[in-house]
Protein backbone atom coordinates (compact mmCIF):
# COMPACT_ATOMS: atom_id res chain seq x y z
CA UNK A 1 0.00 0.00 0.00
CA UNK A 2 1.36 3.45 -0.82
CA UNK A 3 0.25 5.32 1.91
CA UNK A 4 0.42 8.88 0.63
CA UNK A 5 -2.14 8.48 -2.10
CA UNK A 6 -4.91 7.95 0.70
CA UNK A 7 -6.52 11.12 0.19
CA UNK A 8 -10.11 9.95 0.03
CA UNK A 9 -12.70 10.34 2.07
CA UNK A 10 -13.09 6.57 2.18
CA UNK A 11 -9.51 6.42 3.90
CA UNK A 12 -9.60 9.59 5.98
CA UNK A 13 -10.97 7.38 8.67
CA UNK A 14 -8.36 4.53 9.44
CA UNK A 15 -5.10 4.96 7.67
CA UNK A 16 -4.76 9.09 6.75
CA UNK A 17 -5.26 9.66 10.47
CA UNK A 18 -1.68 8.74 11.04
CA UNK A 19 -0.23 9.93 7.48
CA UNK A 20 0.58 13.53 8.09
CA UNK A 21 2.04 12.96 11.75
CA UNK A 22 4.66 10.23 9.92
CA UNK A 23 5.91 12.40 7.39
CA UNK A 24 6.08 15.71 9.56
CA UNK A 25 8.72 16.68 11.64
CA UNK A 26 9.77 14.15 14.80
CA UNK A 27 7.69 14.95 17.72
CA UNK A 28 6.78 13.82 21.40
CA UNK A 29 4.33 13.02 23.30
CA UNK A 30 2.39 15.56 25.42
CA UNK A 31 2.09 17.20 28.86
CA UNK A 32 1.58 20.61 30.47
CA UNK A 33 2.39 23.25 32.94
CA UNK A 34 1.32 26.23 33.89
CA UNK A 35 3.35 29.05 34.78
CA UNK A 36 2.91 33.26 35.44
CA UNK A 37 1.92 35.35 32.42
CA UNK A 38 4.83 36.99 30.44
CA UNK A 39 2.66 39.60 29.15
CA UNK A 40 1.35 40.52 25.76
CA UNK A 41 -2.55 39.00 25.70
CA UNK A 42 -5.12 39.04 28.90
CA UNK A 43 -4.36 36.50 31.61
CA UNK A 44 -7.02 33.84 32.39
CA UNK A 45 -9.29 34.14 34.94
CA UNK A 46 -6.83 32.18 37.38
CA UNK A 47 -4.29 35.27 36.44
CA UNK A 48 -2.09 32.60 34.64
CA UNK A 49 -1.38 30.88 31.55
CA UNK A 50 -1.24 27.79 30.17
CA UNK A 51 1.82 25.59 28.48
CA UNK A 52 0.84 22.86 27.02
CA UNK A 53 3.89 20.41 25.47
CA UNK A 54 2.16 19.26 22.60
CA UNK A 55 4.14 17.02 19.88
CA UNK A 56 7.66 18.27 21.14
CA UNK A 57 6.50 21.91 21.22
CA UNK A 58 5.51 24.24 23.73
CA UNK A 59 1.91 25.62 22.93
CA UNK A 60 0.90 29.06 25.31
CA UNK A 61 -2.57 29.90 25.75
CA UNK A 62 -3.06 33.48 27.48
CA UNK A 63 -6.55 33.88 28.67
CA UNK A 64 -9.06 31.54 27.91
CA UNK A 65 -9.99 30.54 24.47
CA UNK A 66 -13.13 32.09 22.92
CA UNK A 67 -12.89 31.30 19.21
CA UNK A 68 -12.10 27.05 19.09
CA UNK A 69 -12.42 25.09 16.07
CA UNK A 70 -12.16 21.53 15.57
CA UNK A 71 -10.41 20.01 12.86
CA UNK A 72 -12.26 16.64 12.19
CA UNK A 73 -15.52 15.14 13.48
CA UNK A 74 -13.88 12.95 16.37
CA UNK A 75 -12.36 16.85 18.32
CA UNK A 76 -15.80 19.12 17.37
CA UNK A 77 -17.31 15.32 19.50
CA UNK A 78 -14.98 16.10 22.14
CA UNK A 79 -15.04 19.99 22.24
CA UNK A 80 -18.75 19.51 22.33
CA UNK A 81 -19.13 17.20 25.46
CA UNK A 82 -16.34 19.13 27.74
CA UNK A 83 -19.38 21.74 26.68
CA UNK A 84 -17.68 24.16 24.54
CA UNK A 85 -20.53 24.86 21.80
CA UNK A 86 -20.81 28.46 22.54
CA UNK A 87 -17.15 29.51 21.98
CA UNK A 88 -16.79 27.02 18.89
CA UNK A 89 -16.30 29.47 15.19
CA UNK A 90 -15.57 26.27 13.23
CA UNK A 91 -15.89 22.73 12.16
CA UNK A 92 -14.12 20.91 9.56
CA UNK A 93 -14.07 17.37 7.52
CA UNK A 94 -17.79 17.13 8.37
CA UNK A 95 -18.41 14.84 5.74
CA UNK A 96 -15.82 12.17 7.05
CA UNK A 97 -17.75 10.66 9.85
CA UNK A 98 -21.64 11.92 11.13
CA UNK A 99 -21.62 13.40 14.61
CA UNK A 100 -23.41 11.97 17.22
CA UNK A 101 -27.17 12.16 17.26
CA UNK A 102 -27.26 13.51 20.83
CA UNK A 103 -25.11 16.23 19.71
CA UNK A 104 -26.15 17.39 16.22
CA UNK A 105 -28.10 20.15 16.80
CA UNK A 106 -25.63 21.90 19.48
CA UNK A 107 -23.15 21.06 16.15
CA UNK A 108 -25.77 22.77 13.87
CA UNK A 109 -24.63 26.45 14.02
CA UNK A 110 -21.44 25.87 14.27
CA UNK A 111 -19.82 27.34 10.86
CA UNK A 112 -18.74 24.32 8.28
CA UNK A 113 -14.97 25.07 7.29
CA UNK A 114 -14.49 21.83 5.54
CA UNK A 115 -16.41 18.87 3.93
CA UNK A 116 -14.34 15.89 3.17
CA UNK A 117 -10.40 17.45 3.45
CA UNK A 118 -8.94 19.62 6.40
CA UNK A 119 -10.25 23.31 5.30
CA UNK A 120 -7.61 25.55 3.32
CA UNK A 121 -5.35 27.67 5.21
CA UNK A 122 -7.61 31.14 4.35
CA UNK A 123 -10.64 29.28 5.26
CA UNK A 124 -9.31 28.64 8.59
CA UNK A 125 -7.25 31.58 8.94
CA UNK A 126 -10.74 33.45 7.93
CA UNK A 127 -13.06 31.93 10.74
CA UNK A 128 -10.53 33.90 13.45
CA UNK A 129 -9.75 30.93 15.81
CA UNK A 130 -7.53 31.55 19.02
CA UNK A 131 -7.32 27.92 19.47
CA UNK A 132 -7.55 24.73 17.30
CA UNK A 133 -7.64 20.70 17.58
CA UNK A 134 -6.71 18.34 15.18
CA UNK A 135 -6.41 14.51 15.44
CA UNK A 136 -2.77 14.55 13.62
CA UNK A 137 -0.15 16.87 12.32
CA UNK A 138 -1.66 15.95 8.66
CA UNK A 139 -4.22 18.79 9.37
CA UNK A 140 -1.45 20.89 9.69
CA UNK A 141 0.88 20.50 6.34
CA UNK A 142 1.72 23.60 4.81
CA UNK A 143 2.17 21.41 1.08
CA UNK A 144 -1.45 20.28 1.25
CA UNK A 145 -2.55 24.12 1.14
CA UNK A 146 -3.03 23.93 4.94
CA UNK A 147 -2.23 26.23 7.78
CA UNK A 148 1.30 25.07 9.17
CA UNK A 149 1.55 25.27 12.69
CA UNK A 150 4.04 27.55 12.39
CA UNK A 151 1.45 29.66 10.68
CA UNK A 152 -0.71 29.51 13.30
CA UNK A 153 1.76 30.38 15.81
CA UNK A 154 2.71 33.65 14.01
CA UNK A 155 -1.24 34.70 13.99
CA UNK A 156 -1.72 34.28 17.67
CA UNK A 157 -3.02 30.76 17.46
CA UNK A 158 -2.75 28.10 19.67
CA UNK A 159 -2.79 24.85 18.00
CA UNK A 160 -3.15 21.02 19.86
CA UNK A 161 -2.70 18.07 18.15
CA UNK A 162 -4.12 14.44 19.93
CA UNK A 163 -1.16 13.12 21.87
CA UNK A 164 -2.04 9.55 19.31
CA UNK A 165 -1.44 11.59 16.71
CA UNK A 166 1.76 13.09 17.06
CA UNK A 167 4.66 11.92 14.44
CA UNK A 168 6.58 9.54 16.99
CA UNK A 169 3.25 8.28 18.69
CA UNK A 170 1.05 7.08 16.21
CA UNK A 171 2.70 3.60 15.75
CA UNK A 172 2.70 3.71 19.75
CA UNK A 173 -0.01 5.26 20.40
CA UNK A 174 -2.72 3.99 23.11
CA UNK A 175 -6.17 4.57 24.15
CA UNK A 176 -4.43 5.95 27.37
CA UNK A 177 -3.95 9.01 25.45
CA UNK A 178 -7.19 10.44 25.68
CA UNK A 179 -7.02 11.09 28.81
CA UNK A 180 -4.05 13.36 28.07
CA UNK A 181 -5.61 15.15 25.87
CA UNK A 182 -8.48 15.29 28.48
CA UNK A 183 -6.84 16.75 30.97
CA UNK A 184 -4.61 19.14 28.71
CA UNK A 185 -7.59 20.87 26.92
CA UNK A 186 -9.68 20.66 30.16
CA UNK A 187 -6.82 22.68 31.59
CA UNK A 188 -6.63 25.18 28.09
CA UNK A 189 -9.86 25.72 27.56
CA UNK A 190 -10.80 26.31 31.37
CA UNK A 191 -13.86 23.06 30.85
CA UNK A 192 -11.27 20.86 33.59
CA UNK A 193 -14.45 19.81 35.82
CA UNK A 194 -16.12 18.81 31.96
CA UNK A 195 -12.74 17.01 31.52
CA UNK A 196 -12.56 15.29 34.45
CA UNK A 197 -16.18 14.35 34.27
CA UNK A 198 -15.53 12.78 30.67
CA UNK A 199 -12.28 11.01 32.10
CA UNK A 200 -14.02 9.47 35.27
CA UNK A 201 -17.05 7.96 32.79
CA UNK A 202 -14.30 6.52 30.18
CA UNK A 203 -12.31 5.20 32.68
CA UNK A 204 -15.21 3.37 34.05
CA UNK A 205 -16.10 1.68 30.94
CA UNK A 206 -12.64 0.59 30.15
CA UNK A 207 -12.48 -1.10 33.87
CA UNK A 208 -16.17 -2.78 33.24
CA UNK A 209 -14.91 -4.41 29.92
CA UNK A 210 -11.76 -5.23 31.51
CA UNK A 211 -13.60 -6.72 34.37
CA UNK A 212 -16.08 -8.61 31.93
CA UNK A 213 -13.30 -10.37 29.82
CA UNK A 214 -11.14 -11.35 32.42
CA UNK A 215 -9.96 -14.84 32.24
CA UNK A 216 -10.98 -15.48 28.95
CA UNK A 217 -8.77 -17.33 26.82
CA UNK A 218 -8.33 -14.37 24.04
CA UNK A 219 -9.74 -15.02 20.43
CA UNK A 220 -7.28 -14.27 17.56
CA UNK A 221 -8.35 -10.42 15.84
CA UNK A 222 -7.54 -9.66 12.76
CA UNK A 223 -8.54 -5.60 12.15
CA UNK A 224 -8.82 -4.77 8.36
CA UNK A 225 -9.86 -1.90 5.87
CA UNK A 226 -11.07 -2.56 2.46
CA UNK A 227 -10.82 0.28 -0.25
CA UNK A 228 -12.82 -1.40 -3.17
CA UNK A 229 -10.86 -4.89 -3.52
CA UNK A 230 -7.46 -3.93 -1.55
CA UNK A 231 -7.28 -4.93 1.60
CA UNK A 232 -5.03 -3.34 4.37
CA UNK A 233 -4.37 -4.73 8.25
CA UNK A 234 -3.85 -2.90 10.47
CA UNK A 235 -0.52 -3.83 13.19
CA UNK A 236 0.14 -0.96 15.84
CA UNK A 237 -1.24 2.29 16.89
CA UNK A 238 -4.53 2.93 18.78
CA UNK A 239 -6.00 0.57 16.52
CA UNK A 240 -4.05 -2.46 18.22
CA UNK A 241 -4.50 -1.07 21.76
CA UNK A 242 -7.99 -1.01 21.12
CA UNK A 243 -7.90 -4.82 20.27
CA UNK A 244 -5.65 -5.96 23.36
CA UNK A 245 -7.93 -3.90 25.49
CA UNK A 246 -11.28 -5.91 24.21
CA UNK A 247 -9.48 -9.35 25.19
CA UNK A 248 -8.15 -10.01 21.93
CA UNK A 249 -5.38 -11.31 20.52
CA UNK A 250 -3.76 -9.03 17.45
CA UNK A 251 -3.02 -11.30 14.88
CA UNK A 252 -0.84 -9.01 13.26
CA UNK A 253 1.55 -6.45 15.20
CA UNK A 254 4.16 -4.38 15.54
CA UNK A 255 6.89 -6.56 15.04
CA UNK A 256 5.56 -8.11 11.80
CA UNK A 257 8.32 -6.30 8.82
CA UNK A 258 4.88 -4.79 7.27
CA UNK A 259 4.66 -2.74 10.23
CA UNK A 260 7.99 -1.22 11.06
CA UNK A 261 7.44 2.25 9.33
CA UNK A 262 3.93 2.42 9.12
CA UNK A 263 0.43 1.06 11.30
CA UNK A 264 -1.62 -0.39 8.15
CA UNK A 265 0.31 -2.16 5.11
CA UNK A 266 -1.70 -4.22 2.22
CA UNK A 267 -1.93 -7.44 2.14
CA UNK A 268 -2.76 -10.31 0.25
CA UNK A 269 -6.42 -12.66 0.69
CA UNK A 270 -3.61 -15.38 1.28
CA UNK A 271 -1.80 -13.76 4.28
CA UNK A 272 -4.94 -13.21 6.04
CA UNK A 273 -6.53 -16.51 5.36
CA UNK A 274 -3.31 -18.21 6.74
CA UNK A 275 -3.42 -15.91 9.76
CA UNK A 276 -6.98 -17.51 10.29
CA UNK A 277 -8.20 -15.16 12.62
CA UNK A 278 -11.24 -16.05 14.85
CA UNK A 279 -12.64 -12.52 14.69
CA UNK A 280 -12.45 -9.54 12.02
CA UNK A 281 -12.61 -5.60 12.96
CA UNK A 282 -12.84 -3.15 10.13
CA UNK A 283 -13.64 0.43 9.79
CA UNK A 284 -16.14 1.79 7.91
CA UNK A 285 -17.62 5.56 7.01
CA UNK A 286 -20.93 4.81 6.06
CA UNK A 287 -23.27 1.88 5.73
CA UNK A 288 -22.59 1.16 1.75
CA UNK A 289 -19.13 0.82 2.81
CA UNK A 290 -19.90 -1.70 5.37
CA UNK A 291 -22.43 -3.85 3.70
CA UNK A 292 -19.54 -3.77 0.60
CA UNK A 293 -16.88 -4.67 3.41
CA UNK A 294 -19.21 -7.44 4.88
CA UNK A 295 -19.65 -9.15 1.47
CA UNK A 296 -16.00 -9.09 0.66
CA UNK A 297 -15.15 -10.64 3.76
CA UNK A 298 -17.86 -13.50 3.80
CA UNK A 299 -17.08 -13.86 -0.13
CA UNK A 300 -13.47 -14.33 -0.05
CA UNK A 301 -12.97 -15.70 3.07
CA UNK A 302 -15.53 -18.29 3.44
CA UNK A 303 -13.35 -20.85 5.59
CA UNK A 304 -11.58 -18.12 7.86
CA UNK A 305 -12.90 -18.98 11.52
CA UNK A 306 -13.90 -15.43 11.73
CA UNK A 307 -16.71 -15.65 8.61
CA UNK A 308 -17.14 -19.07 9.76
CA UNK A 309 -18.37 -17.88 13.42
CA UNK A 310 -20.21 -14.69 12.09
CA UNK A 311 -17.60 -12.45 13.93
CA UNK A 312 -17.68 -9.39 11.82
CA UNK A 313 -17.19 -6.30 13.62
CA UNK A 314 -17.67 -3.22 12.34
CA UNK A 315 -16.47 0.02 13.83
CA UNK A 316 -16.94 3.39 12.54
CA UNK A 317 -13.83 4.83 10.75
CA UNK A 318 -14.36 8.15 13.52
CA UNK A 319 -13.67 5.60 17.07
CA UNK A 320 -10.14 5.45 15.82
CA UNK A 321 -9.07 8.72 15.52
CA UNK A 322 -6.49 9.64 17.99
CA UNK A 323 -7.72 11.67 20.70
CA UNK A 324 -11.39 11.00 20.72
CA UNK A 325 -14.06 9.30 23.13
CA UNK A 326 -14.88 6.66 20.34
CA UNK A 327 -11.86 5.00 21.44
CA UNK A 328 -13.03 3.95 24.33
CA UNK A 329 -16.78 3.55 22.46
CA UNK A 330 -14.56 0.72 19.81
CA UNK A 331 -13.48 -1.17 23.03
CA UNK A 332 -16.45 -1.91 24.27
CA UNK A 333 -18.01 -2.92 21.04
CA UNK A 334 -15.42 -4.83 20.27
CA UNK A 335 -15.35 -7.08 23.22
CA UNK A 336 -19.35 -7.30 22.76
CA UNK A 337 -18.51 -8.55 19.38
CA UNK A 338 -15.96 -11.14 20.79
CA UNK A 339 -17.55 -12.14 23.80
CA UNK A 340 -21.64 -11.27 23.58
CA UNK A 341 -22.02 -13.65 25.93
CA UNK A 342 -20.04 -11.06 28.80
CA UNK A 343 -22.13 -8.23 28.15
Amino acid sequence: MNPTSHRSRTTRGTLLAGLGALTLMALTACGSGVTEPTGGGSPSAGGTEVVLTNCGRQVTVTGTPEAIVGLSPAQTELLLRLGLADRMVGQAQTATAPLPEDLRAQAADIPVLSEDTPPSREVLLRAAPDFVVAPTAYEFTAEQGFASLEQLQEAGVAAYVATGGCADRRMTGTVEDLFTDLANLGEALDAEEAAADLTEEARATLDDVAERVAGRDPLTVAQVYLEGNTLSAIGAGIEYDIIRRAGGANVFGPDDSEFAEFFAAQITPETLAERNPEALVFTVHDAAHEQATRDYLTRTFPDVEAVRAGRLIALSGSDVYPGTLGNVTAVRQVAAGLYPDAF
